[in-house]
């Protein structure tokens, strides 16, 4: 049986890749969308989904589950090929285009736009002494539901816009949250500095965990240290979120046929969101160019840039409709 042809192949079905997938539909181009997840969604939907998102436009503190509802009941209105649980083993070049193998088959393609974000993820994990002992329901590294936290004390681990966003989206429902960075900055967007400040969030700061230890009531002890001097103090709480970031890598890239330009492990592309190997795009945190921003709205706009240059390569001849009120939409 000969494989099917698509015109375009998204790999990766985080937000980026959904909103390529529809702007493709849009096109009619025929489009399949693969993710190697049971669900759409990617890492919004696997680790922050009750997490909320600013910088996307005309949604205005968008948590990450609304997010990914919205972008699929925008996807259901065009016509694509969705495969979950999907994982592509290779990507080889033909005559035709390439071909996509993948654990459930394969298939052709003319073009090929890679949306994996930064691949395979792990949370950095929380390197203190006794952290083995500790019962691993009591530490954490994402939320799936808030209310998992209603009436506990937390103590969120971290400094950058994310730690404080989780500790701002805990705060309503916990007894008492507690955001311990090791500087006595903290990486972020000034309105949510400003936001934390104004909260009932205590901050430890600059200190760092040295230690922890767990009491026969289940109950946490942190030992915190001062930076840049010997003073000690502790802080005793239900559960412990760390929030250190997430070491990932694009292993299953090195495993295809594709000769791809990186930096820093990042694929490099062009004004077009175009990569060294023809035919080939790459959008969303996976890619890099000078100026690039890792927001989840440049992804989203990164989209329909590599949509309509692999179009108008694809067929020179035809019209493409640019803005959205040239875009006939049948709901």
């Amino acid at each position: 049986m000969k494989e099917p042809l698509y015109d375009v192949t998204i790999i990766g079905g985080g937000p980026a890749g959904m909103f390529a997938a529809f702007y493709a539909g849009l096109h009619e181009l025929k489009t399949q969308l693969i993710e190697a997840l049971p669900q759409l969604g990617g890492q919004v939907r696997a680790l922050y989904p009750e997490k909320q998102i600013w910088d996307v436009a005309g949604k205005p503190g968008v948590t990450g589950e609304q997010l990914i509802a919205d972008l699929e009941e925008q996807l259901a209105i065009v016509d694509i090929d969705q495969s979950l649980e999907t994982t592509v083993a290779e990507v080889e070049q033909t005559n035709d285009g390439f071909l996509i193998k993948t654990n459930q088959g394969q298939s052709q393609t003319k073009a090929v736009v890679i949306a994996l974000g930064n691949g395979a993820f792990s949370p950095r994990p929380l390197a203190v002494n006794g952290v083995e002992q500790v019962d691993p329901q009591r530490i954490h590294y994402f939320v799936q539901h808030k209310a998992d936290f209603a009436h506990q004390r937390v103590a969120v681990l971290g400094g950058g816009n994310s730690a404080m966003d989780m500790a701002m989206m805990l705060e309503p429902v916990a007894e008492q949250v507690y955001l311990v960075h090791r500087r006595d900055q903290f990486r972020g967007l000034p309105m949510t500095l400003s936001r934390l400040k104004e909260s009932t969030v205590q901050l430890r700061t600059p200190y760092l965990p040295r230690e922890i230890s767990q009491a026969a009531d289940g109950t946490l002890t942190l030992q915190l240290k001062k930076m840049r001097s010997d003073d000690e103090t502790t802080l005793n709480v239900d559960h412990v979120l760390v929030n250190y970031g997430f070491t990932a890598n694009n292993a299953a890239l090195s495993d295809w046929s594709l000769d791809l330009a990186t930096d820093r492990h990042l694929i490099r592309v062009d004004s077009t969101m175009a990569t060294s190997v023809p035919g080939v795009y790459a959008i969303g945190d996976g890619n890099t160019y000078p100026g690039k921003a890792p927001l989840i709205a440049t992804g989203l706009g990164e989209g329909p840039i590599a949509i309509n240059a692999l179009a108008k390569k694809l067929y020179p001849d035809k019209r493409m409709a640019t803005h959205s009120s040239s875009l006939k939409i049948n709901r």
